[in-house]
């Protein structure tokens, strides 16, 4: 069958003018369309599958209704926005998403026009749509900036640093909250309450909408009195809704809930508030895997399921036997291990307990594990005030996303030398999700920070005995960062042996060159240099596993400096990384042998599989073998 009969409407729309020149009629079959091509397409070339299906209608409504992309849309957390793509010129090339010079995986403005702010992470939308809606108000520009948040940003802080502004600040942008009580994992929290108990009276919302149609024909909604005409229809509808909305507390102006599903019903809906003056906001009920029953049975299942049918919904998954475990999952049944010998011991997450396999020790001690929400910073300071008051707090972040959580490291953990462990999963590259997400900072950032320990294991057994040395480690924070995916040991479980901090090991002797590498990327380092004995048996390359960027072994590095050079291997930003650290350890020690840096280059590092990023970025072992090859006699 082809696209133009599997997709008559669809198939048509190669851009949001094609889409509004439709009835609102056809919109249901749009809709019906775009989500069975969404599902088609992630059957065979994985992505974030169940957010999308759930905003589907939200997204043709909003290019229906707003002169897209003159108006402005701003999305949170992008694995919403493949309707987005889809509708936007990208229909075709929509099989590419994710892949090496393809498609990017969230929305980008370096792809498209119609993104327009970059969103790999949650909670900035508000913020980013009010600084648009503020410029096109002093540029004169009519033009309406739409911020689109839900599937569990609003639990973090710069949204509502992004709410607070926008009640103060002159502005007529429209809030859009896609409620599905989710976020990965499903949403927790208080505002995840609030927001599903909040109900508005129907004699309210048809009085409002009689009296706001009046007062604007009157001019009164343009003038000073607009602010005290608000808080009059808020008092007005807590008698009338017999509650208070804590956004019309702020003085932004609340719509809902409604059903986010109904795209005539928000055709309708955006129509008769778009040209409203003020900050407004949407309240939208959705269902996150809309349309695909077992997203909608098991959203967290579904957020990355992989490859799937289609038809039956049955998931194609790799037959893990005589495998080695994903470094995730070796956390967790570690820290799980280790709280059962120390009570004291406690595992926060900020809304990822299924991702970094943190609902492990989750399921067996509820009361001992805290999803916090999508709140990074929060997580770090509230770990913080655990290890304040005797307890050891084992907290858990994605590599990029804890970026977002420097400060309270810095303030709130390592001023008061507290002994929180941080976990960095994702560090380095992670693959299709391009540079939102590579943890390619971690090393460069917290390596200045005193009193911080930061290590990185070569393998599964190397990080079972870091996070039992971190456990006792009760002299300051302590980092342990560890990438995406599976290791290298299939036979993971080993003694948990507590490590000397600050100490290598020596994997390989040699007198020609020394290469010094940080974390699993160490296990290419060594095919590499097999890959040279092989062509070269007279060569001789010592390897040393530096387990930590700081505090840097010094005797390793005074070994190694018997060798005329000494090259770095590190899958973490090369320039401030742990090869800086060395060279500068160097060439305060008299000079010293010459110093090679490998590891990321000075720029933002596209998507793709990890194995073509690394082979692009010569970081694979064929590369390692021939720099190597290149500095010894």
């Amino acid at each position: 069958m082809t696209k133009q009969a599997a997709y008559p409407l669809l198939s048509t729309i190669d851009n949001p003018s094609d889409l509004r020149r439709l009835p609102v009629e056809k919109l249901p079959q749009v809709c019906a369309e775009l989500r069975q091509f969404i599902i088609d397409t992630l059957a065979h070339n994985p992505g974030h599958f169940a957010s999308s299906l759930g905003v589907v209608e939200l997204t043709v409504a909003l290019h229906y209704v707003f002169d897209t992309p003159d108006d402005r849309i701003v999305w949170d957390v992008g694995h919403q926005a493949y309707g987005h793509k889809i509708l936007t010129g990208r229909r075709d090339r929509f099989h590419t998403n994710r892949r090496l010079d393809g498609l990017r995986p969230f929305p980008s403005p370096d792809e498209s026009a119609f993104d327009t702010f970059a969103c790999g992470h949650a909670s900035n939308s508000i913020s980013a749509a009010l600084g648009m809606a503020v410029a096109a108000h002093h540029a004169g520009a009519h033009r309406h900036v739409v911020a689109v948040i839900g599937d569990g940003s609003m639990s973090g802080g710069l949204a509502f640093e992004g709410l607070n502004n926008a009640a103060t600040t002159p502005n007529d942008m429209l809030i859009v909250l896609n409620d599905n009580n989710m976020s990965i994992d499903r949403s927790v929290g208080g505002m995840k309450d609030y927001l599903h108990k909040l109900h508005t009276s129907g004699l309210y919302n048809r009085l409002r909408f009689r009296l706001s149609e009046r007062l604007l024909s009157w001019g009164w909604l343009n003038d000073k009195r607009k602010q005290a005409i608000i808080r009059f229809n808020n008092a007005v509808k807590s008698v009338l809704g017999a509650q208070q909305n804590v956004f019309e507390g702020m003085a932004i102006r609340y719509f809902g809930p409604t059903d986010g599903h109904d795209v005539v019903g928000l055709v309708r809906t955006l129509r008769a508030i778009k040209g409203m003056r003020g900050p407004k906001l949407l309240h939208l009920n959705t269902v996150k895997g809309r349309g695909f029953l077992p997203a909608e049975r098991e959203a967290t299942v579904w957020h990355a399921p992989g490859k799937f049918d289609p038809e039956t919904g049955e998931r194609i998954e790799d037959n893990d036997e005589g495998r080695p475990p994903r470094f995730q999952d070796v956390f967790g049944h570690t820290l799980l291990e280790l709280a059962e010998r120390d009570s004291r011991i406690v595992g926060i997450t900020p809304a990822m307990p299924t991702g970094c396999s943190m609902n492990i020790m989750m399921e067996q001690m509820p009361h001992r594990t805290f999803d916090v929400g999508i709140a990074e910073g929060h997580a770090v300071t509230f770990s913080a005030g655990l290890a304040r008051d005797g307890l050891v707090p084992f907290c858990n972040i994605y590599s990029s996303f804890a970026q977002r959580a420097y400060d309270n490291l810095i303030h709130d953990v390592a001023l008061q030398r507290l002994p929180v462990v941080l976990c960095l999963d994702r560090a380095g590259l992670v693959g299709e999700d391009g540079p939102t997400h590579h943890g390619a900072f971690d090393v460069a950032a917290l390596r200045t920070v005193p009193g911080v320990v930061l290590a990185s294991p070569m393998d599964e057994h190397e990080l079972r005995r870091m996070m039992a040395t971190a456990a006792l480690a009760q002299h300051g924070p302590f980092v342990i960062r560890y990438p995406r995916g599976r290791g290298s040991i299939v036979d993971w479980r080993c003694p948990l042996d507590v490590l000397p901090v600050g100490r290598g090991r020596k994997l390989r002797s040699g007198t020609q060159l020394a290469v010094l590498s940080l974390g699993p990327i160490g296990t290419e380092v060594a095919w590499a240099i097999d890959m040279v004995v092989a062509q070269r048996p007279e060569a001789s390359v010592a390897h040393y596993d530096m387990r930590f960027a700081k505090p840097l072994d010094v005797a390793i590095l005074d070994e190694a400096a018997r060798c005329p050079v000494v090259l770095t291997v590190e899958d973490g930003q090369r320039d401030g990384g742990m090869g800086s650290a060395v060279a500068e350890l160097m060439a305060e020690r008299n000079g010293g042998p010459r110093v090679v840096r490998m590891g990321l280059p000075d720029r933002f590092v596209e998507h793709g599989a990890i194995d073509q990023l690394r082979a692009r970025l010569g970081l694979d072992a064929k590369a390692m073998a021939s720099q190597i090859l290149s500095l010894i006699p």
